[in-house]
């Protein structure tokens, strides 16, 4: 188990794309790329929007887990409590001008990954994703 404790900050994304690259490195490039963009998007959104704009002692802890089957990455934030799993998918059918604001990320990682969870304990966003090393 790898964890990586940083400022829920977007100047920190960089720090949390090398912790992710140095988790993954072993791994075929394509399961490497599509764990860096579901953790990066998952943590700009906690970056952006866990946190009122005037907290700056908002974090992000990031726990890379893995065995043999599958890798776990699991968030956690003492931020708001928000579930991104009770959001409505994005109708991606519709043309872009006709499209709501937002939403596409985490759509996005929901299509990329094997399953993924969501609680709230003892004041924290928990947000957990899975993904399987053959998938």
């Amino acid at each position: 188990m790898n964890k990586l404790s940083v400022k829920a900050d977007i100047s920190y994304l960089d720090e949390v794309l090398s912790f992710t690259a140095e988790c993954t490195e072993h791994l075929p490039a394509k399961l490497q790329n599509q764990l860096a963009i579901a953790v990066e998007e998952i943590f700009v959104n906690i970056a952006h929007y866990a946190y009122p704009r005037e907290r700056t002692d908002g974090y992000a802890d990031i726990i890379f887990d893995e065995n043999n089957r599958e890798i776990v990455i699991t968030f956690i934030d003492g931020g708001i409590p928000y579930n991104p799993l009770e959001k409505t998918d994005p109708d991606v059918n519709l043309g872009f001008e006709e499209r709501e604001i937002g939403g596409l990320g985490i759509f996005m990682v929901k299509k990329i990954t094997d399953g993924m969870t969501y609680e709230y304990i003892g004041k924290k966003n928990v947000f957990t994703i899975k993904k399987l090393k053959n998938s």
